[in-house]
């Protein structure tokens, strides 16, 4: 195949079975379960098993999991002193990358991926795959007081993958409807077939470097405004509308100008993404048991979301994931710039997911390219230029 098409759009770079993506019905699915049901039924731990191991765990397979990453979350001190010396007014998306590309120097395990009769049981790829996944938040959650020149809160082993996340970002006992809530959000995130940062995780998995490297790789993707990074710019977006009678006015000259609306439209779906139903009802549902005070940009968000179907709805332009989660996450009282931090807690899992995939049948991604340079010519010496 020797056409160019830009972003790859289109074009299959592996095969998987880990989810997919129905975009003219707005279905997505983990391992064939669709995601409404995993989110009414499931936990986050429990999903992140069926990712990892393509099945739903049993009950004793499920606790020695949970029982696994509680006993990972601790983090060592010298990381701790690290994470003190980067500067305060750093976006958390680049201290996480820094912090979990440190990881494999901290704790070293790759040989396995050079030496295959060393990995025929997948044993390195379940203990990397917890170790990681169980620390990210508690990175993620030290950094927050860090910044701010405090110490940071020590993990619970008592409490779920969401409620310990909760706990050290608020040093409080975690509201069981907030965790709830948290825990449907990295369900909803953890997973999203081949997109930018999973791809990044591909290539550098293919390489065989270490699976910290791989994640590194893939947070660094994330935090691009066109992937992770959305969800900020929506906030930004519904602030500068400024209240629901603004939105059709705003939204036709923004059209006009040919100007990106953040969190509407998705290359996959033609509807409304499926993601977005639920995080909208979430948002919905947190309000209404704090006494149905309306956030005023989930009003404005509303009314641009009716305003953009007008408009856009024949162009298969709706609101995608990052449209209500960041109201969300403001309203349950999570700082702006942690957004896109929580973004990469849950796709780590989905990520782990394709890298343990990709090694089972490894080949190192080495795309062509279309060249359009000059034609071979001679060089010119420096004195007859």
């Amino acid at each position: 195949m020797s056409e160019y098409l830009p972003g790859l759009a289109g074009v299959p770079a592996t095969k998987s079975n880990i989810s997919d993506i129905d975009g003219e019905k707005g279905i997505l699915s983990y391992r064939g379960y669709p995601i409404e049901q995993l989110t009414e039924h499931s936990s986050f731990e429990e999903t992140t098993l069926l990712l990892l191991d393509g099945r739903l765990p049993s009950a004793s397979e499920l606790n020695l999991f949970d029982e696994q990453l509680k006993a990972n979350r601790r983090v060592k001190y010298n990381i701790r002193s690290m994470m003190e010396s980067l500067p305060a007014s750093g976006h958390p998306m680049e201290m996480l990358q820094t912090a979990v590309a440190s990881l494999g120097m901290f704790y070293p395990a790759n040989d396995c991926l050079t030496s295959p009769e060393m990995c025929s049981n997948l044993d390195y790829v379940h203990n990397m795959t917890v170790k990681i996944l169980a620390r990210i938040p508690v990175i993620v959650t030290m950094w927050e007081h860090i910044r701010s020149g405090y110490d940071p809160e020590e993990p619970r082993y008592d409490l779920s993958f969401a409620e310990n996340f909760l706990f050290m970002l608020n040093r409080k006992e975690p509201d069981p409807m907030l965790a709830k809530i948290f825990d449907t959000c990295l369900i909803l995130h953890a997973e999203h077939t081949i997109n930018a940062s999973t791809f990044a995780s591909l290539v550098t998995g293919s390489t065989l470097a270490s699976p910290t490297s791989v994640i590194a790789a893939a947070i660094g993707t994330l935090s691009g405004p066109l992937h992770g990074g959305a969800n900020e710019k929506v906030l930004d977006m519904l602030d500068e509308i400024g209240s629901p009678g603004n939105a059709k006015e705003w939204l036709d000259k923004k059209l006009d100008n040919k100007e990106k609306i953040w969190g509407l439209g998705h290359r996959e779906y033609q509807v409304k993404d499926p993601r977005a139903t639920i995080l909208q009802k979430l948002t919905l549902d947190l309000m209404e048991s704090k006494g149905n005070e309306l956030d005023p940009m989930f009003e404005v968000a509303i009314a641009l979301e009716e305003a953009a179907e007008e408009r856009l709805a024949e162009k298969g332009v709706y609101p995608n994931v990052d449209f209500y989660s960041g109201i969300l996450y403001r309203a349950m009282g999570i700082p702006i710039d942690q957004f896109t931090t929580i973004f990469a807690i849950s796709r780590a899992a989905g990520w782990l997911a394709h890298w343990r995939e990709q090694l089972l049948d490894n080949r190192i991604f080495r795309p062509t390219q279309v060249y359009i340079g000059e034609p071979p010519r001679d060089y010119v010496p420096l004195d007859k230029r």
